[in-house]
């Protein structure tokens, strides 16, 4: 893999915004950057052939319907997936809400128990607390082990007649942990509980395949993997697409109604998609997955392993640096620089044109378990290199004097 041919595609490493430095991009778990093949991609549908789909009946909407169409084509061949169960929502949060509203709402009932644990993102806890308040179901966590992760063993143990979804990332957003998610889930299904997989951190640098995996449902986002903010995906194996309700209705996701409120709604994936869709998002999502699977998902996996791991032999010969993950395999370092709050230590690697993120990371119950009042998070992708990590590591060692970055 030529990565500082890679680098060329990325017109966003050429910003000097970060405080006139070299900007070294390490919020790559919040957002990624994007290559010119998928801005261009966009350009291409808004100056040469804007159209609405699946209502136009001239060449231009016919083109932008193609188009569409096969980019759900894509992102059906990127998971494995049937294109018929792919639903195109506007990112990861919404695609874990229609789960959550459109099938347990109908689905669960007072002391049926759903599963989560304490790395969870907001978005695959707050959905689920709203549904136990309508129907009286109950959240339960599975403990973590002592590295943070979810064990098979663990979510064996916490399994009753009561616990009918389990909801997990296949690799949290903190702690960068993959789980056993093919086992876990063999383990839930011999019990009849639906699984529900967070993918946000795992489809843009891992090889996903649903049906290797056999999850019930598979969310991620366009925009942690080199695609636009404003779309994202929602897989669900066809017969449980059938019993979700739509949460959005509108234009387009319906075939018929009348004035006496008969409604005939269309079959998935087009009953969730009602209203005009992100349309440019979703050519741009799969001009990012061509993009990917050019440079190939193994090579993406296997570089983000030998960054991940040059990143932490470096820190590890620093006093001054608590490493929360260094045995997690996915490109995403937590650590604190030792008594410095999280934040000012953000500020710290700012004024050196260092993009990290810090504070809570949408998982606000992980602290507790960590027993710190937040982390600072670098994540790499496949266009960072390991001169950027020295970069970030002769900052770390420096990290005490994060008061200049407030003086300058």
């Amino acid at each position: 893999m030529d990565v500082l041919k890679i680098r060329k595609d990325f017109p966003m490493l050429d910003n000097k915004i970060m405080q006139g430095h070299p900007l070294v991009y390490f919020d790559n778990a919040a957002t990624s950057l994007k290559p010119n093949q998928v801005i261009n991609a966009i350009n291409d549908y808004y100056k040469n052939y804007t159209s609405n789909v699946h209502r136009g009946d001239y060449d231009l909407a016919a083109f932008a319907d193609k188009n569409y169409e096969l980019a759900r084509t894509t992102v059906a061949k990127f998971i494995h997936a049937n294109d018929n169960e792919i639903v195109f929502t506007s990112g990861t949060t919404a695609s874990l809400n229609l789960v959550a509203h459109g099938y347990a709402l109908t689905h669960l009932h007072e002391n049926d128990e759903i599963l989560l644990n304490e790395a969870e993102h907001a978005s695959n806890i707050l959905p689920w607390y709203d549904i136990c308040k309508q129907t009286k179901a109950v959240v339960k966590f599975i403990p973590l082990d002592d590295e943070g992760k979810v064990t098979p063993k663990a979510f064996l143990e916490c399994i009753n007649e009561h616990t009918k979804i389990l909801s997990i990332a296949q690799i949290s957003n903190v702690l960068g942990y993959e789980v056993d998610l093919k086992e876990i889930i063999r383990i839930a299904h011999e019990h009849q509980i639906i699984v529900v997989v967070d993918g946000a951190q795992s489809a843009p640098h891992i090889p996903v395949n649903v049906k290797d995996l056999d999850c019930d449902f598979f969310c991620f986002s366009a925009h942690k993997m080199c695609g636009p903010t404003g779309v994202g995906v929602l897989y669900g194996k066809y017969n449980l697409l059938e019993e979700t309700s739509s949460t959005l209705l509108g234009g387009g996701m319906n075939a018929k109604f009348d004035r006496c409120g008969n409604i005939l709604y269309k079959k998935p994936p087009f009953k969730f998609e009602g209203g005009t869709p992100a349309i440019e998002g979703a050519i741009g999502l799969k001009a990012a997955i061509d993009y990917l699977n050019q440079i190939g998902m193994e090579n993406i996996k296997k570089y983000e392993q030998e960054l991940k791991q040059y990143a932490i032999s470096k820190l590890k010969e620093l006093d001054n640096v608590e490493i929360y993950n260094a045995n997690s395999t996915s490109g995403i370092i937590a650590f604190n620089i030792k008594d410095v709050f999280c934040q000012d230590a953000g500020t710290y690697f700012n004024s050196l044109g260092i993009a990290v993120r810090s504070g809570h990371h949408c998982a606000k119950i992980l602290p507790d378990y960590l027993h710190v009042t937040g982390t600072v998070r670098a994540s790499f992708y496949f266009y960072n290199t390991k001169e950027e990590i020295d970069i970030f590591v002769e900052a770390c060692k420096h990290g005490g004097d994060f008061l200049d970055a407030f003086f300058k």
